[in-house]
């Protein structure tokens, strides 16, 4: 378990951990709610770029109350327009590292997930929300606009009308609600996202690397191509995967009555 596994410092607001092939990454601000600056956004991008090749799977967590309050805002007075466009311009190269990284990412998410921090958590492959988590995107309040590509993830989720709803009027999602309509794929008691997030890990971290490299990479350029087009790099995939030894073995074992089968919970 990643409970038994040697801390390591990646920022003063951030910490490492890991335990064969699962690394959890902590978010440690809580005093400002993990309020996201730029020095934690750059350790986050230098954790995911030197991550060690035995870890098949990270969990994002956070310390304290609340998941993420989004960026701190007290990093945006004296920047120009242009310092803008290259702010947020690192924030997308960041975030692309860990949604089209190497390994599958899951999120633990709890009280405040807005604004930054949602954009965060959607650049994550699987959220799971605990019950005192809630959405929100002020910036529509504050005069600003996102900036961290929540207007190219966050739609992909929830659908264009549901986004234009939060920047509008302020709109909140609770926990429940939010996995209703996309913002999560679990939903559980409040103290319970880490313990969950580290079990469904244990299962993604058995995943072969062909299906890994396919869900991951090939997947959403699928999901995103015209049809005609995803039938082929669909077809092109599934040879691939098929045609590696590790899949050959694995469907033999269940030919063989080796490996489990599918059951009704």
């Amino acid at each position: 378990m990643v409970g038994d596994s040697q801390n390591a410092r990646e920022d003063d607001f951030l910490r490492s951990r890991s335990s064969g092939p699962v690394a959890v990454l902590t978010l440690a601000r809580a005093h400002k709610r993990n309020a996201l600056g730029d020095r934690t956004v750059l350790a986050i991008e230098h954790f995911f770029g030197t991550l060690d090749p035995a870890v098949r799977v990270v969990v994002l967590d956070a310390e304290g109350e609340h998941f993420c309050a989004g960026l701190d805002l007290s990093e945006m007075t004296g920047r120009d327009t242009f310092a803008g466009v290259e702010h947020s311009r690192m924030w997308h190269r960041v975030f692309e590292a860990i949604e089209k990284g190497p390994v599958p990412v899951i999120a633990v998410l709890k009280g405040a997930v807005i604004g930054g921090g949602l954009e965060l958590a959607c650049a994550a492959h699987i959220r799971v929300a605990e019950e005192s988590a809630f959405y929100a995107l002020p910036e529509g309040q504050r005069g600003i606009f996102v900036g961290g590509g929540g207007s190219v993830r966050l739609p992909r989720l929830i659908g264009l009308a549901r986004m234009v709803d939060m920047m509008l009027t302020g709109r909140r999602y609770s926990a429940q609600e939010g996995a209703a309509i996309g913002l999560s794929q679990y939903v559980v008691p409040s103290g319970a996202g880490l313990s969950t997030a580290l079990r469904l890990a244990e299962k993604v971290a058995e995943v072969a690397p062909q299906t890994r490299f396919a869900v991951l990479q090939a997947l959403p350029r699928i999901a995103q191509a015209h049809p005609q087009d995803g039938f082929l790099l669909e077809a092109l995939m599934a040879a691939v995967a098929q045609g590696t030894d590790d899949a050959k073995s694995r469907m033999q074992a269940f030919l063989d009555g080796r490996a489990p089968k599918v059951e009704r919970q």
